[in-house]
């Protein structure tokens, strides 16, 4: 799946960008898999288990919020986007 990523979690990542091998059918699962591979954004992203309510998640351009959630269906050859919360003045 290939992730595009913004602010803080690209730091942490070292890249904007990433692809990351794993069979999965949701945006969920997606996101897991991402976690997995970069274990230091599970306190950014998620609070209790839960996807943090200031973090956007996007597929194909569209959040997922407006579809069915984490469990919206991925194929392959989607763009997932995820906006940690980003403050400044």
């Amino acid at each position: 799946m290939h992730w595009k990523l913004f602010a803080d979690l690209a730091e942490v990542a070292g890249t904007r960008e990433v692809d990351v091998e794993a069979d999965v059918a949701t945006v969920g699962e997606a996101l897991d898999a991402l976690v997995e591979r970069y274990p230091a954004f599970d306190d950014r992203i998620f609070d209790d288990g839960a996807v943090r309510g200031d973090v956007n998640v996007l597929r194909n351009g569209e959040s997922v919020h407006a579809a069915e959630g984490l469990d919206t269906p991925v194929e392959a050859g989607d763009e997932l986007a995820l906006f940690p919360p980003v403050s400044g003045g």
